[in-house]
């Protein structure tokens, strides 16, 4: 498999040949920066986990030569950075046994790019030679450019597969804005309640942003337990750590749907909602 960069890496954590673990992935996450698979795709890496029939692959796209760095990385260069990170995210596919992790190696400038078309082809390539049945990746309406520039990309890859080869289902997740605000009939429900250990472990492998100053490992878990416990006001608790996703599968299904338009009728549905609620207080 011919890559855009010369840098890309391709890792399989059980030793299978490049080609058979391609093969055998069933459900495949595109994170821009390395950790947004564990805090966002959660639900594919279990799936895949401890499993003979499913297996999860990665693909992390963008270097990580802009990670925030203070305390022990404060000094590090950005060629030191990136190899830390790499690192790291390769530790959390041997934790995770996935399937196999890509790793693109792009700025974040060619990622957000709306004329470079490098990325997109890069995942069209992976996504035709593993045929996922389930993609996770960014939402559109996260508020991460580089997020968007991945779930842009995806989406386009996978508009231009053969039908076939398109998968079943298309999650965009959350990572840099949360989808509590979506109406709960648009809301995509993952349960990964009772494993946090594992999320524990593979969110703690990124100690580059950790002790870098951010602390995403305890976000992550407080998110998904908050995301349980508020879903339902009239309810006891159905689960203890619940992602929302956002069902991305119509804009692969019909190629000609456009993205600005796709979710802004999420967003007017949103808004719809909260009026009727109101309107209705107010006797109007």
């Amino acid at each position: 498999m011919k890559l855009h960069n010369s840098t890309a890496e391709i890792f399989v954590p059980d030793g299978q040949p490049v080609g058979k673990a391609l093969q055998r992935i069933t459900h495949l996450g595109i994170g821009a920066h390395q950790d947004d698979l564990e805090f966002m795709a959660f639900h594919g890496i279990l799936a895949g986990y401890a499993s003979a029939e499913k297996w999860f692959g990665g693909v992390t796209c963008t270097n990580g030569s802009g990670s925030a760095r203070t305390g022990v990385y404060e000094k590090f260069t950005d060629a030191q950075m990136m190899a830390v990170r790499r690192r790291e995210q390769n530790t959390a596919a041997t934790i995770g046994q996935y399937g196999v992790m890509i790793q693109l190696d792009y700025p974040s400038s060619a990622v957000k790019s709306s004329s470079d078309t490098g990325l997109k082809d890069d995942l069209k390539l992976i996504l035709g030679q593993t045929c996922p049945q389930v993609v996770y990746t960014h939402n559109p309406a996260d508020k991460h450019d580089t997020h968007i520039g991945v779930v842009v990309a995806a989406i386009q890859a996978m508009r231009e597969l053969a039908r076939n080869q398109r998968p079943k289902k298309v999650i965009g997740c959350e990572v840099w804005r949360n989808l509590d605000w979506l109406p709960d009939a648009e809301k995509v429900l993952m349960d990964v309640s009772g494993r946090d250990n594992l999320a524990a472990a593979l969110n703690g492998v990124f100690d580059s942003q950790i002790a870098g100053g951010k602390r995403y490992d305890l976000a992550t878990l407080g998110r998904r337990s908050a995301n349980a416990t508020f879903f339902e006001s009239h309810a006891t608790d159905k689960t203890t750590q619940l992602v929302f996703g956002m069902d991305l599968t119509p804009l692969v299904a019909d190629e000609l749907g456009d993205i600005v338009d796709y979710v802004a009728g999420l967003v007017k549905a949103f808004e719809n909602e909260v009026c009727k609620k109101l309107s209705k207080r107010l006797g109007r």
